[in-house]
C-alpha cells in the first residue's frame, strides 16, 4: 500500500516534468524561429563588380604589319594601373586565340603588373611630348618571363607585340606619353632576341615606328 503523501508527491513531480518539458519545447520553438527570422533578415550582399565600358585594343596583324584598332566592352576597375592589366590582359589573350591576327603564347598571366609614374625627359633632353608634364605618365609594363620565352623571334613580330601595347596603353590612357618594359622585374635586352627593351618607347612615335616595321 502506497502512502498517501508518496501518491501526491509523485503528482507534483510528474506535473513538474510535464511543465519543465512543455517550456523547454516552447523555448526551443523561439529560438528557431529567431534563427529564421535572422537568416531572412541578414542582407545577401553581391560580389562588387566591375562596370563594363568601353575599351579600345590596337591589335597587331601579321599580314599587313598594321595595327587594327578593335573596341570591347570590359569590366574595368577604377584604378588607371588595374585598368590598364586588365585591357593588356584581353589584348593578349587575342593573341592567344586559335587564328590569331598575331600569334603570341605566353602563359595565363603574360602581364604581372603595370605601374604608371611622372613621365621622364627622353635621354636626349627633350620631353615626351608637348604639353602641361604634370598630366603625362610613364607606363612601365612587367612582362613575365614565360610571355618573352615563348614569343616568336623577329624583329617585325617583336616590334608590332610592343607597339600595340603602347599603342593599347596610350588610346585609353592617353596621359601615357611613355612605355618602358621589364621581365620578370628586371631590364631584358630584348623581347625575344631583336625588340629592344633597354629603351623608352614613345607614344608620339608609334605611327613613325610603325611605318618603319612596314
Amino acid at each position: 500500500m502506497i502512502p498517501r503523501y508518496q501518491k501526491i508527491l509523485f503528482a507534483i513531480l510528474l506535473l513538474a516534468s510535464a511543465g519543465m518539458g512543455a517550456e523547454l519545447w516552447h523555448l526551443r520553438q523561439r529560438a528557431h524561429q529567431r534563427l529564421l527570422a535572422g537568416q531572412v533578415s541578414v542582407p545577401t550582399k553581391a560580389p562588387e563588380v566591375a562596370p563594363v565600358e568601353q575599351a579600345t585594343l590596337m591589335v597587331a596583324n601579321d599580314a599587313d604589319d598594321t595595327l587594327q584598332t578593335r573596341e570591347l566592352s570590359l569590366p574595368l576597375p577604377p584604378s588607371p594601373q588595374q585598368r590598364a592589366k586588365v585591357i593588356l590582359d584581353r589584348l593578349l589573350d587575342l593573341y592567344a586565340a586559335p587564328g590569331a591576327s598575331h600569334p603570341v603564347t605566353g602563359g595565363s598571366d603574360p602581364i604581372l603588373q603595370v605601374f604608371l609614374l611622372p613621365a621622364t625627359a627622353t635621354p636626349s633632353g627633350q620631353g615626351a611630348s608637348t604639353g602641361n608634364r604634370g598630366e603625362q605618365e610613364t607606363a612601365v609594363v612587367n612582362l613575365s618571363g614565360a610571355f618573352a620565352a615563348h614569343h616568336p623571334s623577329g624583329i617585325e613580330t617583336e616590334t608590332l607585340t610592343l607597339l600595340s601595347i603602347c599603342a593599347t596603353l596610350h588610346a585609353n590612357l592617353p596621359q601615357v606619353t611613355e612605355v618602358r618594359f621589364l621581365v620578370d622585374g628586371e631590364t631584358k635586352a630584348t623581347l625575344a632576341g631583336h625588340a629592344d627593351l633597354t629603351r623608352t618607347y614613345l607614344t608620339r612615335d608609334l605611327e613613325q615606328a610603325q611605318g618603319a616595321v612596314s
